[in-house]
Parts: structure tokens; C-alpha cells; sequence
């Protein structure tokens, strides 16, 4: 459960800054594919975006394996769970790390 909780906690700040630095413009401004773009190259708030995707990631999958588990139980189950909910949580990870990395290096 403490997963569970530090990553909450990591997220709500992470994802504050993230806010936060999208209200230094315009919000219509912010949306523009320039604007969008030059965020990917500005490394410091890449490395911010990809561990956002991580606690997010965690966090949500933890939470869903927890509910999960919650509903039946049995080894067979739970085994299915923890490596279904850990498959699911790396490959929704690599996606979204691709796209982070395809942005910051101007492939589209």
C-alpha cells in the first residue's frame, strides 16, 4: 500500500508543476503545435512528462490489480493479475516513453 501512496503523492506534485507551467501562457497558445513540440525538446520537462507517466502508471495499475484482486481469489488468479496488471502497466509505459522520445527528437 505504500506504492500505492508515494506514488499518489509524487503525482499530485508533479502533476501540479505540470499545470503550473502551462498556465505561463495563453492557454490557446499552450495548444499550438510549436508550443507543444519546443515542451518535448526542453529536456528538464520531458524527464518531468516520463515520470509522471510512471507514478501515473503504477498508480493506477496498482489500483486496478488491488480492485481486482479484491473480487476472487486462487493462485492461478492472482498470479493472472499481478503479471497481467504488470505486462499491461510496461507496455503502456514503452508506448507512452516512445512517444515522449519520438517527440523530443523531431520524428513525427
Amino acid at each position: 500500500m505504500k506504492i500505492h501512496y508515494g506514488t499518489a503523492l509524487g503525482a499530485v506534485v508533479l502533476v501540479a508543476v505540470h499545470i503550473l507551467m502551462r498556465m505561463t501562457q495563453n492557454f490557446g497558445q499552450s495548444l499550438q503545435y510549436q508550443n507543444v513540440i519546443a515542451n518535448y525538446h526542453f529536456l528538464p520537462y520531458a524527464l518531468m512528462l516520463e515520470a509522471v507517466l510512471i507514478l501515473l502508471s503504477v498508480h493506477g495499475f496498482n489500483g486496478l490489480r488491488v480492485i481486482l484482486l479484491e473480487l476472487k481469489q486462487g493462485s492461478g488468479y492472482e498470479k493472472m493479475v499481478n503479471y497481467g496488471s504488470l505486462a499491461a502497466m510496461a507496455i503502456l509505459i514503452a508506448y507512452g516513453s516512445r512517444t515522449i522520445l519520438m517527440a523530443g527528437m523531431g520524428v513525427s
